[in-house]
C-alpha cells in the first residue's frame, strides 16, 4: 500500500495533518472538506489578508494569507484557503474545497476542486485538478487535465503489485509526489499516482502508478509529406 509519506514532504505544508494518519494515500481526498471547514472557523479576525483585487470573485469562505495576491477576474467559490506568497492569476476558478499552500501559483483558465497543493506547487496554463493532491515544487505543464471520474462512474480502481484495488472513491484525480513535472497537454486518467522527481513527457495519457525519479518518454510519429499543389 502506498502511504502520503511515500509520495510528499510533509514540512512542506501547514495542512499535513490531513496525510499523516494510517491507510493509503488516497484517503486524504476525503478529508480535505472536514479539515478546511475546521480550519476556517478557527480563523481569528478577517478571512481576507491579503491582496484582492476589486474585480475578482471571491466568495465568503475564502481565506487569503498575507502576502497571498488574487488578480482581477479570478474566481474563488470556496470554501479555500490561499497560502502567503501564492498567485492566483487571472481567469483562475477555484470551486470548493480547495487548499493551496504557499508559494504557488495558479494560472489562466484552471480550474480546482478538492486538492490541496504542496508549497511551491506550479498549475499556471489551461489546467484540470479536481480530487488530487499535488506535492511540493510539482509542477504540470499547459493543458495537463487530473481526470477524476470514470467514463462508467463506478470507484476507481487501481493496479498495484499485481493486485486491483478498489479506492472506493467515485472521484479520485492524481497524487503526484514531490518536485515532479508533467509535460503540457497530458492526461493523468483518475487513480493516477506519480512518484517523487519524475518527468512525463508532453502529451502523455498516463493510467496508473509510477515510482521515483522516472522518466515517462511519450514518442510521436511524423511523417513529412510534400504539399499536393490543388491550383
Amino acid at each position: 500500500m502506498i502511504a502520503a509519506s511515500d509520495l510528499f514532504d510533509f514540512s512542506q505544508s501547514d495542512h499535513s495533518s490531513i496525510l499523516a494518519k494510517e491507510g493509503p494515500a488516497w484517503d486524504a481526498i476525503s478529508r480535505i472538506a472536514p479539515y478546511l471547514e475546521q480550519l476556517l472557523a478557527a480563523v481569528d479576525g478577517p478571512l481576507i489578508k491579503g491582496k484582492v483585487d476589486d474585480r475578482a470573485n471571491v466568495g465568503p469562505e475564502v481565506y487569503v494569507a498575507e502576502g497571498a495576491m488574487v488578480e482581477a477576474f479570478a474566481t474563488i467559490q470556496g470554501p479555500a484557503w490561499i497560502g502567503s506568497g501564492t498567485t492566483v492569476r487571472a481567469g483562475a476558478y477555484l470551486r470548493n474545497n480547495v487548499i493551496i499552500g504557499d508559494d504557488c501559483t495558479l494560472g489562466n483558465s484552471s480550474e480546482f476542486k478538492n486538492c490541496l497543493l504542496f508549497n511551491k506547487c506550479e498549475v499556471p496554463h489551461f489546467n484540470y485538478v479536481g480530487d488530487s493532491i499535488l506535492g511540493y515544487r510539482a509542477h504540470l505543464g499547459a493543458g495537463v487535465i487530473c481526470s477524476n471520474v470514470r467514463l462508467d462512474r463506478t470507484s476507481v480502481k487501481l493496479s498495484l503489485d499485481g493486485e486491483v484495488i478498489d479506492t472506493g472513491l467515485r472521484k479520485f484525480g492524481a497524487l503526484v509526489g514531490d518536485a515532479t513535472e508533467v509535460g503540457c497537454n497530458s492526461v493523468l486518467t483518475p487513480g493516477t499516482i506519480l512518484g517523487r522527481g519524475c518527468i512525463l513527457y508532453p502529451n502523455t495519457h498516463w493510467k496508473g502508478v509510477l515510482g521515483d525519479k522516472q522518466i515517462v518518454k511519450t514518442r510521436q510519429e511524423q511523417e513529412i509529406a510534400p504539399l499536393v499543389d490543388r491550383s
